[in-house]
């Protein structure tokens, strides 16, 4: 029982040799670390609200981009399709024999040029002698002629498409290049 002690000796011993705070600088010190702490809170108050913004504008632009080019897929398998019937009407020729297999051809392939151009898609055709442009053209081969000037186009093997001003596929084109020395 020696080793127990009283209740009222339990109590923190004092050093007599520690400075003795004022009140009010205690006081001040506990505020400025207050302040502290609550400046930091809010600085990750605003980290946060930033960050929940960049969240919701990533979300909201990543939404219009599906919404605007989520079609590429089907667009592109239709395209084949399209060509397919622009090459038909072309083997029909003017024949009567082929008037009614022309004139259903021909109105299939309007209904498909709206739906796609309801789509948002736009035909890459370019003209003969236009300025060949590698990012809307792919060049198929080069070919010596008079006709055009050297890096435009001479021939279009097949049409490119675009979606919404995007690439869907580029125009396949025969370029012009220079006629050979002595060549005319």
């Amino acid at each position: 029982m020696e080793n127990m002690k009283d209740p009222q000796s339990a109590a923190p011993e004092v050093d007599p040799n520690a400075p003795t705070l004022d009140p009010v600088e205690s006081l001040q010190a506990a505020l400025a670390a207050a302040e502290a702490k609550a400046a930091q809170s809010y600085d990750g108050y605003l980290r946060a609200i930033a960050e929940q913004d960049n969240i919701r504008k990533r979300g909201q632009r990543d939404l219009e981009h599906a919404l605007k080019y989520g079609q590429d897929r089907i667009l592109n398998d239709l395209l084949p399709v399209k060509d397919s019937l622009e090459m038909a009407l072309q083997a029909a020729g003017d024949k009567p024999e082929t008037a009614a297999l022309r004139t259903g051809v021909d109105m299939t392939l309007r209904l498909l040029a709206q739906a796609l151009e309801k789509q948002g898609v736009t035909e890459i055709n370019p003209a003969k002698g236009e300025a060949f442009n590698h990012e809307w053209h792919e060049a198929m081969a080069a070919q010596p002629s008079n006709e055009v000037a050297p890096d435009t186009v001479l021939t279009v093997v097949q049409k490119g498409y675009a979606l919404n001003g995007r690439l869907l596929r580029p125009a396949r084109v025969l370029v012009a290049k220079p006629l050979p020395e002595g060549a005319k």
